[in-house]
C-alpha cells in the first residue's frame, strides 16, 4: 500500500465523522424547529382570547357591538369601559365603593385564611404520612385519597343543610371554614415531596434532640418552600375562580366575591356596554398574572421536584 493509500484510508473515518456530526446537528436543528413552531402556533392560540379581551375593553360600545369586526380599534381607544365598571352604582356600591372593588376584597379575605391555614395543615399532614410511623397510616392515606374521588356536586345538598343548621348561610364560614383544614390533592402532593427528602436528615435531627415538631419545622418546611408556594398559589387560583359556592352560600350583595360580580356586571353590561363586560375581565383576571409572574419560578420548581430525590 503506497503512502497516499494510507493517508485515504486514515482520512476516510475522520471525514464521515465530519459528514455524520453535521447530519446529526441538522436533525437536531429541524427538530427543535418544529418543535419551537407547535410552542409558538399553542401561545397564540392561548393568547388570542386575551388579546380580543383587551382590545375589546378599550374600543367604544358603538364599535364594539358593531357586526365588523376589527383587531385593532377603528374609532380609537378609549376607557369608557373602564371607567363604565368603577362608576357601576345599581345598588352594588357600598359606601361608596365600587362593586368590583368590594368583590375583589371580600374574595381576598374570604379565600387567603383557608389558603394559609390550610397549606399548613396539609403540609403537616403529608410530613406525617411521609416521615413518621404510627399504625394505620396506609389505610388512613389510602382513605384520603378515596375522598379525592367522590365528586363535589353529590355533597352540594348535605353540605347546604349542615351549614343551615348551623345558621351559616349568608355567612363566609362555609367558604372558610372547611377549607382550613386542608385538601387531600395538597396532602397527596405534599407527602410526594416529603418522600424525596432523605431520612437520613430525620434521623441527625433526631440525635440532635429535636422534636417532630420541631422537624418539621426547621427541617421539613425550609426544604419545601417551591412546592408549598406551588400549593398556595393552585389553592389561592381555586378560591379566587371559585363561583358555585359563593352563589349557594352568599345572598348579600355586600359579601358578594369577585366571581358573583362578574355576574351582575354581566347583567347589566353585556347586552348594552360590551368595552364595560371585557373591561371587567381584564381587570379581575390582572391579579392572578402578577401573582403567577411573581411566583413563576417557585411554582415551576415545585412541580418539577414533586416525588425526586433531594
Amino acid at each position: 500500500m503506497t503512502d497516499n493509500n494510507v493517508t485515504a484510508a486514515k482520512a476516510a473515518p475522520s471525514g464521515y465523522k465530519i459528514k455524520n456530526h453535521s447530519a446529526e446537528k441538522a436533525k437536531r436543528f429541524v427538530g427543535k424547529f418544529f418543535i419551537y413552531f407547535a410552542l409558538v402556533l399553542f401561545a397564540l392560540w392561548i393568547l388570542a382570547p386575551f388579546s380580543l379581551v383587551l382590545v375589546t375593553s378599550l374600543k367604544t360600545a358603538k364599535e364594539a357591538n358593531s357586526l365588523d369586526f376589527h383587531w385593532w380599534p377603528q374609532e380609537g381607544f378609549t376607557l369608557q369601559g373602564y371607567e363604565a365598571i368603577f362608576e357601576f352604582d345599581l345598588g352594588s356600591a357600598i359606601d361608596g365603593v365600587p362593586i368590583i372593588i368590594m368583590g375583589f376584597l371580600n374574595t381576598l379575605w374570604i379565600i387567603i385564611p383557608p389558603t394559609v391555614l390550610g397549606l399548613f395543615c396539609s403540609a403537616i399532614s403529608a410530613y406525617a404520612f411521609a416521615k413518621l410511623r404510627f399504625k394505620g397510616k396506609n389505610w388512613l392515606f389510602s382513605l384520603l385519597l378515596f375522598t379525592m374521588m367522590i365528586p363535589g356536586t353529590i355533597l352540594l345538598t348535605p353540605s347546604y343543610t349542615i351549614y343551615s343548621q348551623l345558621n351559616w348561610i349568608d355567612t363566609p364560614l362555609p367558604l372558610m371554614i372547611p377549607g382550613m383544614f386542608g385538601a387531600a390533592t395538597c396532602v397527596f402532593f405534599m407527602r410526594q415531596f416529603y418522600t424525596g427528602i432523605p431520612t437520613e436528615l430525620m434521623e441527625a435531627a433526631k440525635l440532635d434532640g429535636m422534636g417532630y415538631f420541631s422537624m418539621f419545622w426547621r427541617i421539613m418546611v425550609p426544604l419545601s418552600v417551591p412546592a408549598l408556594l406551588a400549593q398556595g398559589l393552585l389553592g389561592f387560583i381555586g378560591g379566587y375562580n371559585d363561583y358555585l359556592a359563593p352563589l349557594i352560600y352568599l345572598q348579600s350583595p355586600e359579601m358578594y366575591t369577585l366571581q358573583i360580580t362578574m355576574n351582575l356586571l354581566k347583567s347589566e353590561f353585556q347586552m348594552t356596554n360590551t368595552p364595560a363586560m371585557m373591561a371587567a375581565t381584564t381587570v379581575s383576571i390582572i391579579p392572578t398574572i402578577v401573582l403567577y409572574i411573581v411566583a413563576q419560578k417557585y411554582f415551576v420548581e415545585g412541580i418539577a421536584t414533586s416525588g425526586m430525590k433531594l
